[in-house]
Formats: C-alpha cells, structure tokens, sequence
C-alpha cells in the first residue's frame, strides 16, 4: 500500500482536455455525455471522448461539423480538430484525415 507521501508525489488531478489537442480522432471513437456539477454546485452538459484514459471535450460545433461532412462523405474515418480563439470567442475546425 502506497503512503500518502507516495500518493500525492504521483497524484495527477482529473482534468478534462480538448478534442483539438489530439492529432486525429476516429470518428468511430466512443462518445459520451454527462451532467456535471461545477465547483458552485450549478449543473452543466458535457460531451468527450476517452483517448488513452483522458477525457477530450467535444464542443457541439464539432459534431454539427463531423456531420455535415458524413453527408458528403460517409466512408470518413479520422479528422483532425483544430482551435482558435478562447472562451466564447472559440471557432473549431474539423478536417478530414481519412
């Protein structure tokens, strides 16, 4: 059994990363949503996917993007998301990969 020393030394807090620090992303990747609680008690949304135990947000205007390019190509596997922007000014871009 670890010591709290131990623990705290490797303790990484939980944190919720952003789908455009991936490199690619399969579409065929397992998405999930979830009602959270924020540290005022207030509920709130959030959509992600789980790449290598993390969790990636996956903001709305992604999956309207991802969707509309199925439309058009339906055999899309891999898209690469990038950002710019912060807060509310955010735009994501997705682009097709494969």
């Amino acid at each position: 059994m670890a010591s709290l020393k131990e623990t705290a030394e490797g303790y990484e807090p939980k944190q919720t990363k952003n789908i455009a620090e991936l490199e690619a992303v399969s579409i065929s990747q397992e998405f999930h949503k979830e009602t959270r609680k924020n540290s005022s008690g207030e509920e709130y949304q959030i959509s992600f996917v789980i790449v290598d135990g993390l969790e990636y947000r996956v903001p709305n205007s992604v999956v309207e993007q991802i969707q509309e390019i199925l439309k058009q190509k339906p055999e899309l596997k891999t898209v690469k998301v990038t950002k710019k922007g912060e807060g509310l000014n955010t735009k994501y871009t997705v682009i097709q990969l494969e």
